[in-house]
């Protein structure tokens, strides 16, 4: 099979030829279709510190992917040869505390598709049939390849309820963007996205924030005072990791305040935790996705055209997997929204 690989430790990916995997017990061979690139395929391919120190080449990066299951190992059951299904990218234990008790997407001891183990920038991936989520016929390849990222925007955005709030959501990259049109779906009253990139608050526009704010020229105060919010904002994701963003969302969130936090710092945050406690806030880390809850919620979102309109909105960049450089660049440019490889055209 053709792969994009992480030959040897350092900056770039090479498309080589591999060996067709077989699927052992339990587990699926996936013929893949389409995969999405993610920040993380990013640093793996830059090689930067965090790559360096996560990742032991030789490997197949990339973990957003809907493909074609073609072969099944002993013992699967429920997977039926011929089924369209994206992949859940953590593979857990089972057995820790965190398993055992039904979240295992907290699990002590995860494994992560395209960083632990090889991943979907491949023409064959196997996985457990544990981590392959079905979906219902005729559903759209591009937008199932992104079913990893949007479970992130899913899972974040109903942390806390949505309707009839005010929220209040930094950083506009495809997650923040996803994580937008999910709070429109289940019933904010106010939806306000910030970000730097005008391209990308234009794509906001587009699926139907309530304002989409550049933050080198406005500052949220002034769109809470617009908005006529006298209290300020209730609900508050935090998509983008900046040092500037979460102390800023801070100050503008009401008194009792709740904050999800899945952006990744960089760097220290200074937090002004006087105003956390006097304020009575609530800030909560999110990572990943409910294995499987998160993903039936999105499957049932899906159903709703304009849900479902947002995320292909979302898509700016569709491309053969063979131009798979180009789309690197302009997953790294950081001015649109999802790009999408496209595998039967390797």
């Amino acid at each position: 099979m053709k792969a994009l690989s992480k030959s040897r430790p350092g900056p770039g990916l090479e498309l080589v030829e591999l060996p067709d995997p077989s699927p052992g017990p339990g587990e699926v061979l996936v013929r893949v279709l389409r995969t999405g690139i993610c920040g993380t395929d990013l640093h793996i391919e830059a090689w930067d510190p965090w790559a360096a120190e996560h990742v032991r080449p030789p490997l197949v990066p990339g973990h957003e992917v809907v493909g074609e299951v073609v072969a099944l190992g002993e013992g699967v059951e429920d997977t039926a040869l011929g089924a369209t299904v994206s992949v859940e990218g953590h593979v857990v234990c089972g057995l820790c505390r965190n398993c055992r008790a039904g979240r295992r997407h907290m699990c002590i001891r995860t494994r992560s598709i395209g960083v632990d183990r090889d991943g979907a920038f491949a023409e064959l991936l196997v996985v457990p049939e544990s981590n392959v989520w079905v979906h219902a016929p005729g559903t759209d390849l591009d937008v199932a390849a992104i079913f990893d990222p949007f479970g992130n925007a899913v899972h974040t955005a109903l942390q806390f309820p949505l309707v009839g709030e005010d929220v209040l959501i930094t950083g506009a990259g495809p997650i923040g963007l996803m994580a937008a049109a999910v709070a429109r779906h289940v019933g904010a009253r106010r939806v306000v996205i910030t970000d730097v990139a005008p391209s990308r608050l234009a794509l906001a526009e587009k699926i139907g924030v309530d304002l989409a704010v550049d933050v080198r020229t406005t500052r949220v105060r002034e769109v809470q005072r617009s908005l006529g919010l006298k209290e300020g904002f209730d609900v508050g994701l935090e998509m983008s990791g900046h040092p500037s963003a979460l102390p800023e969302m801070i100050d503008n969130l009401t008194h009792g305040g709740r904050v999800a936090l899945l952006g990744l710092p960089t760097e220290p945050i200074d937090i002004d935790w006087d105003k956390v406690v006097t304020h009575m806030l609530t800030i909560r880390g999110v990572y990943g996705r409910e294995m499987f809850e998160t993903w039936n919620a999105m499957s049932a979102m899906l159903e709703t055209p304009a849900l479902r309109g947002a995320l292909e909105t979302i898509i700016t960049d569709r491309l053969p997997a063979r131009e798979w450089a180009r789309g690197f660049a302009a997953a790294r440019e950081a001015t649109g929204g999802k790009v999408v490889l496209d595998w039967t055209e390797i």
